[in-house]
């Protein structure tokens, strides 16, 4: 089961960085657009399998709209879902 989630990116000067605004606490970096982009898949993932096995509810991707910084922006990232949760849709 996959669930999409709107993430944010910014470029610093060495590398850039993100996150979802929906899962607080979880962010990445990655020195090209494609590793940050697999960075971040995979520490939401890593996230929201703890979240699920701690028994806390995995945050709903509500966010429709966000400010992006100047040289930032913002995409659908789709994340694969925990089993556990998965299981309990």
């Amino acid at each position: 089961m996959n669930r999409r989630y709107l993430v944010i990116y910014e470029s610093g000067p060495e590398n850039m960085s993100g996150f979802a605004p929906d899962v607080p606490g979880c962010a990445s970096t990655g020195h090209s657009l494609e590793e940050l982009r697999q960075n971040l898949r995979e520490a939401l993932e890593f996230h929201l399998e703890g979240l699920a096995l701690d028994g806390q509810p995995i945050p709903a991707a509500t966010t429709r709209l966000v400010e992006v910084p100047e040289d930032g922006f913002a995409e659908w990232l789709v994340i694969g879902m925990p089993v556990a949760e998965a299981i309990s849709a």
